[in-house]
């Protein structure tokens, strides 16, 4: 049976003290730390419009941290980061099937090879049939994020629509690891967790809450209740 893994998404943290709020939210509670890369030019435009974190960021981190550095790239070329992240030190490398049409199977390999958890991410618009192959493929992805706002900004709406996404992923797929991102918090928890989705990225909800380690206990649990009735 899939666990529950709550991870506060760090690009929602205070970067000019990274390490100790990643120590702080482990503290709290939290099973992943979410680490947002963007950049990279998109057919002339950005995949992305925000640049944030990077391989010489994650190398840092790493070296005050033991947990599980959940990195989700925002970029065109995910081939060129692996290495990278690999060497600096990331747990999980979730790339965009939007951009990996033409390469996943190379992308997949070379993931696993530098002892990283190979995942797919879909933006909203993306039909949930694109990631089958990848989770069908002898070597296949391990963990699919369905994004629940356009990725780039924290801080946006939760797309309830997004959960038949999870709901298809989670009938088709039972011992998968499904996480979504954005918008998530203990509002919009409860439509996650019982659509399926084991993984919970938060934001804002946890960084700006005054109480943190509730957040994430009240996330964990409400996960694992629905876990445990299905």
């Amino acid at each position: 049976m899939v666990k529950p893994k709550i991870a506060p998404s760090m690009l929602s943290s205070d970067f000019a003290n990274l390490a100790s709020e990643a120590e702080r939210m482990v503290r709290c509670g939290a099973d992943w730390l979410h680490m947002d890369i963007m950049f990279i030019l998109y057919y002339n435009s950005h995949f992305v419009p925000n640049l944030t974190i990077g391989a010489p960021v994650i190398e840092s981190l790493r070296k005050h941290t033991d947990a599980y550095l959940d990195c989700h790239l925002m970029v065109t070329n995910p081939l060129d980061y692996v290495e990278p992240l690999g060497k600096a030190g990331a747990s999980g490398f979730t790339f965009h099937v939007e951009v990996s049409k033409d390469n996943w199977r190379e992308l997949v390999q070379k993931i696993k090879s530098k002892g990283m958890k190979p995942g797919v991410s879909l933006k909203p618009g993306t039909p949930i049939e694109e990631v089958y192959p990848l989770l069908e493929d002898e070597n296949p992805v391990e963990l699919v994020l369905v994004m629940t706002v356009e990725p780039g900004f924290g801080g946006q709406k939760f797309m309830p629509e997004m959960m038949d996404k999870v709901r298809i992923l989670r009938q088709k797929y039972p011992s998968l690891d499904i996480e979504v991102d954005g918008g998530l918090g203990p509002s919009t928890i409860d439509m996650a967790a019982s659509a399926g989705a084991n993984c919970i990225v938060a934001g804002s909800s946890v960084f700006g809450a005054p109480d943190p380690a509730h957040v994430i206990s009240l996330l964990h649990k409400r996960v694992e209740q629905e876990l445990q009735i299905n």
